[in-house]
């Protein structure tokens, strides 16, 4: 059960590596999704241009080259070979489309696990932004109590002066004795 585990650890990982953000969307590259479910990326590219209807612009759109060289360079990928066309980048619904056009029983286990690391983000980053606005309220809260603290801090340093002040002679009270 344990390798079982470990291996979906590492391909769940191996998901996470493969999602960039452009666009501020999530994203998979075509290249990347093809070696995922095994098949040429140029085979994968003509089932979706056989089946565009399915892939809306929100699904699906072409990188434009500045994005690519961007891309690129934080990959540090080799400088020879390389494509022709720019890569098409699906979003998570774009890649759920995938798995209507591709049927292989591979795509279709790479597909689910696919969306269930996409799922898990969308997880994390609402939990992230809970964690941030009560983050802020305390913040506020501290802001608002800020000037209180620094009443009482004012009254304390009164007291430890007037404390630490030689005590001047006071006048006794009470029944003076005249002998």
């Amino acid at each position: 059960m344990a390798k079982k585990e470990l291996h979906v650890l590492v391909a769940e990982q191996k998901i996470l590596n493969r999602i960039y953000v452009i666009r501020n969307q999530k994203i998979m590259l075509d290249k990347d999704l093809a070696e995922m479910y095994r098949v040429e990326t140029k085979r994968l590219n003509e089932q979706v241009k056989r089946n565009i209807n399915r892939f809306p612009k929100d699904f699906m759109f072409t990188l434009s080259q500045k994005e690519y060289e961007n891309l690129k360079s934080q990959n540090a990928t080799s400088s020879w070979g390389g494509r022709r066309k720019l890569p098409n980048a699906f979003t998570e619904q774009g890649v759920a489309m995938l798995s209507s056009i591709l049927n292989s029983d591979v795509a279709i286990e790479v597909n689910i696990r696919i969306i269930r690391v996409f799922t898990k983000l969308r997880e994390y980053a609402l939990t992230h932004k809970e964690i941030l606005l009560q983050l802020a309220k305390l913040e506020k809260e501290v802001k608002g109590n800020s000037k209180d603290i620094e009443n009482i801090f004012m009254v304390l340093k009164e007291l430890i002066e007037k404390q630490s002040k030689p005590a001047q002679p006071r006048n006794k009270i009470g029944f003076k004795n005249y002998d």
